[in-house]
C-alpha cells in the first residue's frame, strides 16, 4: 500500500535534532526587538493539570463548562491537540521550552529542567514583559527549574498541604493583579492542579457530580477560570492560550490516572487560543502542546516558526509524545507515539496504529493493516530513548520534598531497571499498575509491613522488576527482618549483577546492623565509580566516622585518624568530629594539623570548652604569639572537666 493511499501525508524527518525540536526553536532576539512594548497585548496562560479533551469545551460529555467555552468561541479551538508526555513537569518543560522531552531532558516529575535551555518567560521578559506565575502544584516548585524569567513566582500552598485549590490560586492571582498596573505588558502563566486524584470537587460541585467527582473538579476549576479571564480582560488588550498538560485513564484501557500509558485518555488535551490576529474557529490539525512555546513568542513579537495563532488550521506536522514512567522505573517497554493526519500509531515493542477519525478510543488496533511509511517507522524508532540512569530519584531532593512528591502520588523509582529486549509492553501489564502505585505510596509514607506483600505479588508478575526487589529488601531491612532483608538483595542482585543500586541499598542494610563495618567496601567501591552520588557518600562520611571513633576508642590513633580524615573529606559540611580529629593528631604530633581542626569546632559543641584546652596545649607546642591569651580564655571558658585538667597541665606552667 502506498503512502497517498494509507493517507500518511510526506513529512521529513531531518535527523535527531529536527525530532528534538531544536532545528525550529525560536530565533533569538536581543532585548527589546520587536514592536513597541505598548503595542504588544498582555498574555494570560492557563495551564490545566490532568484535563481529559473530553472532559471541557463544546464537545464534553457529561460536565458544563462555560468559563472555556466561552474563551473557544471566541477565538479558536483545537479538537486534535496532544500532550509530550502525561506527567505535569516534563510537559510543562515542553510547553515553556518547546523541545519534546527528548530534547529537553526532563522524563519524569522531580528532576531538574537544564538551565542551559531557554524558556518563555526569560524571552518576554527581555522584550519588556513583566512576569509572573501562579502554580498549584509542589511538582512545579522553583527548585525544578521552570522559575527562570518570572517576576513573581508564586509556588505557597497553605499550611503543610503541596497544592492549593484552583480558588486559592485565582485569589492570590487576582491580588497580585489589583497591584500591577502601568503600561507594560504581562505575562500571566497561572497552573491550576484540582482535577487530580483523589478527586474532592467543592460544593456545590460535590453533590452536582456525586457520581462523577473527577468532572465535578473539573467544573469547579472552570468556575475559577471564569473569574481569572475576567479580571485579565479587564486590564485591556490580551492574548489568552488555555491547555492540559495531560489527561487522566479513568479506568480506559486499565489506567485509572497517568504517566503509564499513552493512548488518547492521557495525551488528547483541551486547547484554545483568543487574542490579536486569531481566527475564530476550530481546527482539526493535530498540533503539539510543545508549540505553545512559539504562541507565546509570536503574540510578543518575537520571531518564530510554528506559532498556533495564524497556521494552526493551516500547517501540518507529525506530532510525537512519549511515557518513559514504566521503562524508567520498571524496565518495560518504551513507549513512543506519532499522530499525523487521522492516524496515531504508537510503538512499545510493537507498532499499534488507530484510526482517530473512526475510533477515537483507540479500541480497535489495526495493526499490519496499515502499512506504515519509512517516515513514520523512522520517527518513532529515532526518538531517543533516555538512559535507564535517569530513574534514579534526584540525591538534591531532601526529605521535605519526597515527602511532599509522595502526597501528590509521586514516588520515583530508586533504582535504574534492567533493561532486556523481552521486557513487557506496560499495554500489557495494567493488572499491575494499582499495586505498584499503592505499594509505592505504602513505602514512601513508612507502612513497610503492608507493603510487603503488595512487593511479593509484583515480583511474582513481573521477576525482573528490580525496584519491586529493592524497595521489597529495603521493607524488611526496615522492619529488622535481617535473614529477610538479605534473601530480598540477593534476589534483586541476581536481577541486576553488578547493580550500584543494589549494592548501595545492601550497604545501607549492612549500615544499620550490627555488621555495619560490611558497608564500608560497598560504599567506598560506589563512591570510587560515582563519586557525586550522594545518598551512598553521606552514608560512607558516617561510617567512617563511626569507625574513627571505635579505633580511638582503641588507642589506634593513626587508624583513627585516617578514617576520620576521610569522614571529613566526603561530607565536610556534615562532619561533627574535629575536636576529636584535633585530639588525635595532637597525639600524634601533628600541631599545624590539630590548630586546623581544633579551630573548626564551634563554640555551640558541647564539649567546646575542651576544644579550648586542647587548643591552649597546641598554641603552646606551636610557640604561639598569643598563647597565654588561649590559656587564659580556656580558664575562663572551663567546666568541671576541664578545670582540674588546666590546673595540673605543665605546659601552662612554664
Amino acid at each position: 500500500m502506498n503512502r497517498r493511499s494509507t493517507g500518511w501525508p510526506a513529512f521529513a524527518i531531518a535527523g535527531v535534532l529536527a525530532l528534538l525540536g531544536a532545528c525550529d526553536r525560536a530565533t533569538p532576539s536581543p532585548p527589546g526587538a520587536g514592536p513597541s512594548v505598548t503595542s504588544r497585548p498582555s498574555i494570560l496562560l492557563v495551564t490545566l493539570d490532568t484535563t481529559r479533551a473530553d472532559a471541557i469545551g463544546p464537545d464534553a460529555t457529561g460536565v458544563e463548562t462555560p468559563s472555556f467555552d466561552a474563551v473557544a468561541a471566541r477565538g479558536l479551538r483545537f479538537r486534535q491537540a496532544y500532550s509530550t508526555i502525561p506527567e505535569t513537569l516534563p510537559s510543562h518543560s515542553s510547553m515553556m521550552t518547546g523541545l519534546y522531552p527528548a530534547g529537553h531532558g526532563v522524563h519524569e516529575n522531580a528532576r531538574h529542567l537544564s538551565v542551559t535551555l531557554p524558556v518563555a518567560a526569560e524571552r518576554l521578559k527581555q522584550t519588556g514583559y513583566r512576569t509572573a506565575a501562579f502554580v498549584s502544584s509542589f511538582a512545579l516548585a522553583r527548585r525544578f527549574g521552570l522559575a527562570r524569567g518570572f517576576d513573581v513566582y508564586d509556588d505557597r500552598f497553605p499550611g503543610d498541604r503541596s497544592e492549593r485549590t484552583a480558588k486559592e490560586t485565582t485569589d492570590a492571582v487576582l491580588a497580585h493583579l489589583a497591584q500591577t498596573d502601568g503600561p507594560q505588558p504581562v505575562f500571566l502563566w497561572v497552573h491550576y492542579y484540582d482535577p487530580h486524584y483523589p478527586y474532592a470537587p467543592p460544593e456545590p460541585y460535590r453533590s452536582k457530580y456525586a457520581r462523577d467527582p473527577y468532572r465535578g473538579e473539573v467544573a469547579a476549576m472552570d468556575e475559577q477560570i471564569g473569574r481569572l479571564v475576567h479580571a485579565f480582560d479587564a486590564r485591556g488588550p490580551s492574548a489568552i492560550l488555555i491547555v492540559g498538560d495531560h489527561g487522566e485513564g479513568l479506568g480506559d484501557h486499565g489506567e485509572a490516572q497517568h504517566g503509564d500509558l499513552l493512548y488518547n485518555a492521557t495525551m488528547h488535551v483541551p486547547l484554545a487560543i483568543a487574542g490579536p490576529r486569531v481566527t475564530a474557529g476550530v481546527s482539526d490539525t493535530p498540533v503539539s502542546t510543545r508549540r505553545v512555546f512559539h504562541t507565546l513568542l509570536d503574540w510578543a513579537g518575537l520571531p518564530t516558526d510554528h506559532s498556533l495563532i495564524e497556521h494552526g488550521a493551516a500547517v501540518a506536522e507529525a506530532v510525537l509524545g512519549e511515557a518513559m514512567k514504566p521503562f524508567l522505573e520498571y524496565g518495560w517497554q518504551p513507549q513512543v507515539m506519532l499522530v499525523t493526519g487521522r492516524y496515531k500509531v504508537i510503538l512499545a515493542g510493537r507498532f499499534e496504529a488507530y484510526d482517530l477519525t473512526k475510533d477515537s478510543g483507540e479500541t480497535r488496533n489495526l495493526g499490519s493493516a496499515v502499512n506504515l511509511s519509512a517516515d513514520v517507522r523512522k520517527a518513532l524508532e529515532d526518538y531517543p530513548v533516555p538512559a535507564p540512569g535517569v530513574a534514579r530519584a534526584p540525591d538534591a531532593l531532601d526529605e521535605d520534598a519526597k515527602r511532599r512528591l509522595a502526597s501528590l502520588g509521586y514516588v520515583s523509582a530508586g533504582a535504574a531497571p534492567v533493561v532486556r529486549k523481552d521486557a513487557p509492553r506496560p499495554a500489557d501489564m495494567t493488572g499491575l499498575l494499582a499495586s505498584i502505585d499503592r505499594a509505592s505510596g505504602l513505602f514512601a509514607a513508612g507502612e513497610y509491613a503492608r507493603a510487603i506483600p503488595l512487593f511479593e505479588t509484583i515480583l511474582a508478575s513481573d521477576p525482573h522488576n528490580l525496584d519491586a526487589a529493592l524497595r521489597l529488601a529495603t521493607a524488611h531491612s526496615s522492619l529488622g527482618h535481617e535473614a529477610q532483608a538479605v534473601a530480598a538483595f540477593q534476589r534483586a542482585a541476581a536481577i541486576a549483577p553488578g547493580s550500584q543500586d543494589v549494592r548501595t541499598y545492601l550497604a545501607l542494610h549492612y549500615a544499620r546492623t550490627k555488621e555495619w563495618a560490611r558497608a564500608v567496601p560497598l560504599l567506598e567501591q560506589v563512591v570510587a565509580e560515582s563519586p557525586d552520588r550522594m545518598t551512598a557518600v553521606e552514608a560512607l562520611a558516617t561510617l567512617k566516622a563511626r569507625e574513627g571513633q571505635l579505633a580511638m576508642d582503641e588507642e589506634r590513633t593513626e587508624a583513627a585518624i585516617a578514617a576520620f580524615a576521610r569522614a571529613r573529606t566526603l561530607a565536610p559540611s556534615a562532619f561533627r568530629n574535629d575536636l576529636e580529629l584535633g585530639v588525635l593528631y595532637l597525639a600524634a604530633r601533628r600541631y599545624a594539623d590539630a590548630k586546623a581542626a581544633l579551630d573548626r569546632v564551634p563554640s555551640s559543641h558541647p564539649e567546646y570548652p575542651m576544644a579550648l584546652f586542647k587548643r591552649a596545649q597546641v598554641s603552646v607546642l606551636l610557640n604561639e604569639g598569643d598563647k597565654d591569651a588561649r590559656i587564659e580564655l580556656a580558664r575562663r571558658k572551663a567546666d568541671a572537666i576541664t578545670r582540674p585538667l588546666i590546673e595540673r597541665e605543665r605546659l601552662f606552667k612554664r
